[in-house]
């Protein structure tokens, strides 16, 4: 039996992990969130080998009762305040989340857990000079407080590591869009503005462009990733390596639901809105060895299971 800690887990990945890992009886996973962002809706519906408790990771009170109660073999550190505009507008709850990290990191530690695998995120990446972004070659230059979180918990796992041999992955997000997505992000957003034949509103021209990740990419890849010792202390870029244009993105929306929305543009946004993301994924590609789901096909999917923006 293998136990997994997964810390935010009410939330859209974390969830998503959850319902895949609990498909497979010798696991058992314990989900842990405070709820600030995630919901109970997210939580599996089916299976007797997981359960949930609410919890604060950045309060090490809470988290260290859960993790010296069992011994988990894997930890998936997702805990985090996420989205452009929830991050900007706290960048001081944001950097709370360090606390998360040095709660997390000790208890691994003390308790002999196998491997952290961490939910970092491309905007580590800011604005790239280098396209495809590669894990190893393109230089990290963000300013955000968000990215510089996220850099921070990755140089934690890079210290603990050297210093403990605490085993990591670290996982670097790019947009990843599924059914349970929370309706603040881009493709969640414009499908609940279009199902109701709204207004679909981008912040700037439009011309920026985005790689779009289905959830079940990503889940596959980074269970395989926990599974297998392969990529054992290094980064593995998270994505599509497919661009897509917002303003495109918009349209096929519009198109997919059949909506009458029209497009209108905002004024852009002031900081966190980079002109290009594109992975290089090399690595994921090795993990998953099928092609991953188009952007269409995805949408459709998103639409059939009729959870389309459902979540405020």
């Amino acid at each position: 039996m293998r136990n997994i800690l997964i810390t935010g887990g009410a939330g859209f990945i974390g969830s998503s992990l959850a319902d895949k890992l609990i498909q497979d009886k010798n696991n058992h996973v314990v989900l842990v969130d405070n709820l600030s962002t995630g919901i109970r809706d997210n939580l599996p519906k089916t299976g007797d080998n997981w359960r949930f408790i609410k919890c604060d990771i950045n309060h090490y009170d809470d988290i260290s009762a859960v993790m010296l109660a069992t011994r988990f073999d894997f930890v998936f550190h997702y805990a985090a305040v996420v989205g452009v505009q929830r991050t900007l507008a706290n960048p001081v709850k944001v950097l709370a989340d360090i606390e998360g990290f040095k709660n997390i990191l000790s208890l691994c530690k003390n308790t002999n857990v196998r491997r952290v695998l961490f939910s970092s995120s491309s905007e580590v990446y800011g604005e790239p000079f280098e396209f495809p972004q590669n894990e190893q070659t393109t230089p990290l230059n963000s300013r955000l407080p968000y990215a510089v979180v996220k850099n921070l918990g990755e140089a934690f796992l890079r210290s603990y590591h050297k210093e403990f041999g605490l085993e990591f992955t670290i996982f670097r997000f790019f947009n990843t869009y599924g059914p349970k997505q929370s309706a603040d992000f881009v493709v969640s957003r414009f499908l609940r503005q279009a199902l109701k034949n709204e207004d679909v509103t981008i912040y700037g021209d439009g011309t920026q462009t985005r790689t779009f990740c289905f959830i079940d990419d990503n889940v596959e890849a980074t269970i395989n990733a926990c599974l297998s010792s392969q990529y054992a202390g290094e980064v593995i870029n998270i994505g599509s390596d497919q661009e897509t244009r917002i303003v495109d993105l918009a349209r096929l929306i519009i198109e997919i639901t059949g909506s009458s929305s029209k497009i209108v543009h905002l004024p852009p946004l002031e900081d966190g809105d980079m002109d290009r993301r594109k992975p290089d994924i090399a690595k994921m590609r090795q993990l998953i060895n099928r092609p991953l789901r188009p952007l269409r096909e995805g949408l459709q999917k998103i639409l059939a299971g009729g959870r389309a923006g459902c979540h405020a």
